[in-house]
């Protein structure tokens, strides 16, 4: 106990020592404690806010085994005790101008308790035939109030009914009925209902209740109105369908908070390592002392015990270090983004996820201090001795540490060898990804592992190659690159840790690059420019339409296409054949085939979708006929498309077209918004609606649209990602910067000696600074060394077939970053190393 009390006092009246050496803890309890915080924010920001049924509905009817019936909505306003209602529905109708698009009319009262939309702009409908647009509809179609919108009604579609647009509003995210594609407008029930017919399927039907009302007695006579109209609607009072759908609203948070768990565990994984290297650096220059504990009579277990107890206390103070600032940031950050519109709840104290991450923390610290202790306390009596620098300096590693190093080496390519057997073939049916991925991520984990044993024998020739620019740089670059070798358990011990966050970027810069260049390439394909302008009915479009979009400053490499059913092949299937010119779309360059090349297209040759080839048992380098009526042309296949533009089956030349005998008209065009920005695509978008006639059987399509939801969801969940694996990362870095600050309080004597011998304090500033670097520098070559085979390995194993892209400027990137971070968390330490005076840096004893 004497000998606990001896080292806990020395670690207190020692704080700045203390606080470097848990660090990575503070750090760690932080980001652990901040995400219970920002899920509980959430949870309270989606409850607070949450768009479904609204707070005035006491009483819901909702789906039972039958939707509730139209003529019941009508009825409920006239049970007793009610106050007021509104049934939510949505009638897709299609436009009668622009053709090819369609407007979803959806159900809301618009004013009143029970309403989700709210007027922007004039006043809400209430009469039959009136309807309130969208921002954005508005602008699309553009239509202002007062204007007419035309929608064809009818079992067929082909009843013309219009619609007097009184009023703009807002488009509520998580609205109870949120409608189909094409442009939205909102209305009372009565109208949506109207329109959507006999059919018209009723989402539920929310009902306010007079002040005096008895709940169970409407509920009742609720229950008896709809089950005499037929429905099967089951009332619930509004409270529990609340509950419902804010659960369910919570739930689709879940899978990013399980995902963000597993980040959690690998940042907690790298803290441990840091605060393993930085307790084996504290207590090796600390050799000296336990050295003459051990010399005056001191065992190796009570020794081992004082220096856990030790770390027991730095987890404590770190871990509450860390939870008191993220609790501080957690219930301040609300306040600050509501001054700029944000809405986010407060997450209140939390207490028992508070204390289970500060005993986690002393937990983590007790663990991660043991190996150090242990090998501290095996220290020799003789080493009271020696300075503690010479302790420090040891290099290499143990026999048995460098047979388990080999070991996990050899199980980590076992396992890679064994995944790489069961990779799938193209277009393998009933592939199973989830084993084979599982065997290359534990064959990564034991390659870390690996890495971390054999840190300190990589060290060296991984640093001749990057250490080379900087011992040609001069003598303070040799300096650094001697610091940084002449202890290469202390490089590794760092740079290992630096190695896990840059291997985890550069996956996902690899996977995502690739992903994105193959997702691109299809949607390219598929959405090709912005707009598609075409016949319904595979007539050639009216000359004066073609003309009219080819002279529009809106728009821009307006390109004709002629498309007609072919067969293809000995199987006769029907397929459409289009002699578009893809070298003229502004997506040229992302259009990829996934066999073959586009570059090879012309007369003769034809690029084929991979449904079409399948069915005329043809691939690239074959022959293969085309028919039409009694017409027919051979061209050879030299590409195949996963997705090809316009829906077509055969991309071909005109010259195979007219040989078939089809008409030199073209049957639609292709286009792009000459402005960027929604209003230029809303001014594109308006020229090609205003050149079709009522009869043109002619439709529009926003493809730009699809393209930027595509672009938006890749953004997102790369970004997350990229946020996810920046918490390893920001915990490198912090080890980084508490070990060269520990190693910079350990090595004044060091300091001094080359002070003495004449080098500048800017000299030593720089060296130390630059051996900080050279920590990242080594870490980021560790960790893209792994990253790109199995990147590789994990994109094969997924069975998306995806291009593989090696983002080299942005790999090379992550390099120079984490070279700049880690010499940046160098950058104080060094400095305060070089205002030590040569002659009281002397005076320290080793």
């Amino acid at each position: 106990m004497s000998m606990m009390r001896t080292q806990l006092t020395a670690a207190l009246h020692k704080p700045a020592r203390l606080l470097l050496t848990g660090l990575a803890v503070t750090v760690a309890a932080f980001v652990v404690f901040g995400t219970v915080l920002a899920q509980r924010a959430l949870e309270h920001t989606i409850l607070d806010t949450h768009h479904g049924t609204p707070a005035a509905a006491d009483l819901v009817v909702g789906n039972g085994d039958l939707p509730p019936s139209a003529p019941a909505v009508a009825t409920v306003r006239d049970v007793p005790g009610v106050a007021d209602s509104t049934a939510r529905t949505s009638a897709y109708l299609p436009l009668r101008r622009p053709a090819g698009t369609g407007l979803s009319v959806t159900s809301d009262p618009g004013k009143g308790p029970l309403a989700l939309v709210h007027v922007i702009k004039g006043s809400y409908p209430d009469a039959p035939g009136e309807i309130a647009l969208t921002e954005r509809s508005a602008s699309r179609l553009d239509a202002g109030i007062g204007d007419t919108v035309t929608v064809l009604t009818g079992p067929e579609a082909d009843r013309p009914a219009s619609l007097k647009v009184t009023g703009v509003t807002d488009a509520p995210a998580g609205a109870l009925v949120q409608g189909y594609d094409g442009e939205q407008a909102y209305a009372p029930d009565s109208t949506a209902i109207s329109l959507g017919g006999p059919e018209v399927y009723i989402n539920q039907v929310e009902v306010r209740l007079d002040a005096d009302a008895d709940e169970a007695k409407v509920g009742a006579a609720l229950r008896t109105v709809f089950a005499d109209a037929g429905g099967g609607g089951e009332v619930a009072t509004g409270a529990e369908t609340r509950r419902e759908e804010q659960q369910r609203a919570v739930d689709e948070y879940r899978l990013l908070f399980l995902i963000i768990t597993v980040f959690e565990a690998v940042a907690v994984l790298a803290a441990m390592l840091v605060a393993t290297s930085t307790f084996r650096i504290v207590f090796a220059q600390r050799m000296r002392q336990l050295a003459l504990l051990r010399a005056v009579g001191a065992d190796r277990k009570p020794l081992v015990r004082a220096l856990a107890a030790e770390g027991a206390l730095t987890g404590a103070v770190a871990g509450t270090a860390g939870v008191a600032v993220a609790l501080v940031v957690g219930n301040v950050l609300p306040s600050v983004l509501d001054l700029f519109g944000v809405r986010m709840a407060s997450p209140g104290l939390p207490l028992g996820p508070a204390l289970a991450v500060l005993a986690g923390a002393v937990a983590m610290t007790v663990v991660a201090v043991l190996s150090p202790a242990a090998g501290a306390a095996r220290v020799s009596p003789l080493e009271a001795l020696r300075s503690a620098s010479t302790t420090a300096g040891q290099q290499g590693i143990s026999r048995t540490r460098a047979i388990g190093g080999l070991v996990l080496a050899g199980g980590a390519l076992a396992l890679a060898a064994l995944a790489i057997s069961q990779l799938p073939e193209p277009n393998q049916p009933n592939y199973d990804a989830l084993p084979v991925m599982l065997l290359i991520v534990f064959s990564g984990a034991l390659a870390y592992f690996a890495l971390v044993a054999l840190g300190p024998v990589l060290v060296r020739p991984i640093l001749r190659v990057v250490g080379w620019p900087l011992r040609k740089a001069g003598p303070i670059g040799r300096l650094a690159v001697g610091g940084v070798g002449g202890a290469t358990r202390r490089a590794a011990a760092v740079s290992v840790v630096v190695a896990l966050g840059v291997t985890m970027i550069g996956v996902l810069l690899v996977g995502a690059s690739s992903v994105r260049t193959t997702v691109e390439g299809q949607v390219a394909a598929t959405a090709p420019s912005d707009f598609w302008l075409s016949s319904d009915e595979g007539e050639p479009l009216p000359p004066a339409m073609v003309k009219k979009a080819r002279e529009a400053k809106a728009l821009t490499r307006v390109l004709p296409e002629r498309g007609a059913p072919v067969t293809v092949g000995a199987a006769r299937q029907e397929h459409l054949a289009v002699d578009l010119d893809l070298r003229k779309l502004s997506t040229w360059d992302q259009l990829q085939a996934g066999d073959g090349s586009l570059d090879d297209l012309g007369p003769g040759k034809a690029a084929l979708a991979e449904f079409a080839a399948q069915d005329a048992g043809v691939g690239v380098g074959d022959k293969v006929t085309l028919t039409r009526g009694e017409r027919s042309t051979q061209v050879e296949v030299v590409a195949l498309l996963a997705a090809a533009p316009v829906n077509a089956g055969i991309l071909t030349a005109a010259a195979d077209l007219d040989r078939l005998g089809v008409p030199a008209g073209p049957t639609g065009l292709l286009a792009d918004a000459a402005a960027s920005g929604e209003q230029g695509r809303t001014d594109a978008l308006q020229v090609l609606n205003s050149g079709i006639g009522p009869k043109d059987k002619v439709s529009v399509r926003v493809l730009a649209d699809e393209r930027d939801d595509v672009d938006s969801f890749l953004r997102v969940l790369v970004g997350g990602a990229l946020a996810l694996i920046s918490l390893t990362v920001a915990i490198s870095i912090t080890g980084v910067g508490s070990t060269t600050a520990l190693s910079v309080v350990e090595r004044v004597r060091e300091a001094g000696l080359l002070r003495a011998v004449g080098l500048s304090r800017r000299g030593l500033s720089g060296a130390m600074t630059l051996e900080a670097a050279l920590y990242g520098a080594l870490g980021a070559t560790m960790g893209l060394l792994l990253a790109v085979p199995y990147s590789v390995l994990l994109l094969e194993a997924t069975g998306f077939e995806a291009t593989i892209d090696f983002p080299g400027f942005q790999l090379i990137g992550v390099l120079l970053a984490l070279t700049a971070l880690t010499a940046l968390a160098g950058v104080l330490p060094a400095r305060r190393a070089a205002r030590v005076s040569p002659v009281v840096a002397l005076a320290v004893d080793g």
